[in-house]
């Protein structure tokens, strides 16, 4: 193997982790963190593999990261997309909970490796959910937000035992997204 051949390799994982998230919409601030490549690389290769070569399909988005909570609990069914992701993040080594259900994130700060196991959650995420509610960027942002413990928790249920995603400053029921669902469902057969 030469010295070069590394080199290479990593700019290859960039690319191909760049391009990957970029076909998850994924904003060129939240592209160059993992990857590392700079905001005009990042728009080339959308221009090129996407814009002009591609379907068309890939939109980019402008403007900063979403940083609000409320979406993921905005009703029982995000909070349930939510906490998948969660389960999703925690079975990618991206979380870990501890035994006071407590959040924690497992990497000191993105990289290409820490990139490509969000992609993974994410398109896991894609196949569980036939219309799901939470982009990649809003993926991200619950990762961010849930292991920072302080807007957003892991809530247990009290007819189950499942832990859930919830709002540390609204009013909580002790009742999971899938309880919820449920007992919305029996009211109304």
């Amino acid at each position: 193997m030469r010295l070069t051949d590394n080199r290479y390799a990593t700019e290859r994982s960039q690319f191909e982790l760049a391009l990957r998230m970029i076909g998850h919409e994924a904003r060129t601030r939240t592209i160059k963190v993992c990857t590392g490549l700079s905001d005009d690389r990042i728009r080339k290769l959308y221009a090129t593999y996407f814009r002009d070569g591609g379907s068309g399909t890939v939109k980019r988005r402008r403007g900063k990261s979403p940083q609000q909570v409320g979406l993921f609990v905005k009703n029982p069914h995000n909070q349930l997309e939510a906490t998948t992701l969660i389960a999703l993040f925690c079975a990618s080594l991206l979380l870990r909970i501890d035994a006071a259900n407590r959040v924690h994130a497992c990497w000191p700060r993105p990289s290409v490796e820490y990139g490509h196991r969000v992609c993974r959650a994410f398109e896991t995420y894609l196949l569980l959910h036939r219309m799901p509610k939470l982009s990649f960027e809003w993926a991200w942002n619950l990762l961010q937000n849930i292991s920072r413990n302080d807007e957003l928790y892991l809530a247990v249920c009290r007819g189950c035992q499942t832990s859930y995603v919830q709002d540390a400053y609204a009013l909580d029921q002790k009742k999971c997204p899938s309880c919820e669902i449920s007992r919305h469902h029996q009211r109304h057969s």
